[in-house]
C-alpha cells in the first residue's frame, strides 16, 4: 500500500465517523458507553476532530 492510498482510506473513515458524530447530533441519539452517558458536546468535539482529519487525510492524498 502507497502513502495515497494509505492517505485516502483513513480520510474514508475519518469521514463516516464525522457523518456518524453529525447525525448523532443531529437526530439527538443518545450514547452509552459501559453505563455512562455521554455528553452532547463531546460528539461536537468528535464532529470537529474527524472533519479536519479526514479533510488533511483527503488534502494529503492529492499530493
Amino acid at each position: 500500500m502507497n502513502t495515497r492510498t494509505f492517505c485516502l482510506i483513513a480520510a474514508l473513515a475519518f469521514g463516516i465517523v464525522a457523518i456518524f458524530h453529525a447525525a448523532r447530533i443531529w437526530m439527538g441519539w443518545p450514547a452509552v458507553i459501559g453505563g455512562w452517558s455521554v455528553p452532547m458536546w463531546l460528539s461536537w468535539i468528535g464532529l470537529v476532530l474527524a472533519a479536519a482529519l479526514s479533510y488533511f487525510g483527503f488534502k494529503s492524498a492529492r499530493t
